[in-house]
């Protein structure tokens, strides 16, 4: 069941960004991604004042009275029109699912419950920025009709 965030629910959304972050770490080729001992509280933080500041929502995926998974979406009104033109643009800036409940199509049930609330509050598009490494993430966006619209490149010069 997708249920929107309650503020009850806070502890269950820390465990889903660690593990999300405990993920990107191991995958981090030049180690550049950390892990701290603040990392759950102040990454909650400042979700919660994206969410407020960009008419932002998260949806909350609910499994036998536990939360298992959640998608972030942020609204992007900035645009500098001296260089670019687009239309109002939404941002999804988190899709979790707890790795126990991956590959049961709760992914795409938040994914899509995210692209409707973007629809409905007028966004033409979408963007979502994954990890390089994270090809799993990159599949999953492609098969559900996403493309590679930039690329960030990296050069280590030690």
């Amino acid at each position: 069941m997708i249920i929107e965030y309650e503020d009850k629910y806070q502890e269950e959304v820390k465990d889903l960004f660690t593990e999300l972050q405990e993920y990107i770490v191991s995958l981090d080729k030049e180690k550049f991604n950390i892990l701290t001992s603040s990392y759950r509280d102040l990454y909650f933080e400042k979700t919660i004042e994206e969410i407020n500041n960009e008419n932002g929502k998260m949806f909350l995926l609910k499994v036998e009275d536990k939360i298992v998974g959640l998608v972030v979406g942020i609204i992007m009104n900035s645009i500098n029109e001296y260089d670019f033109k687009a239309p109002i643009r939404g941002r999804i800036t988190e899709l979790i699912v707890n790795k126990k409940y991956r590959d049961n199509g709760y992914g795409k049930v938040l994914l899509e419950s995210m692209e409707n609330y973007l629809k409905r509050v007028g966004c033409q598009n979408i963007l979502i920025e994954v990890f390089g490494y994270n090809t799993n993430a990159l599949n999953f966006y492609e098969k559900n009709g996403y493309h590679i619209r930039l690329y960030d490149v990296c050069k280590n010069i030690k």
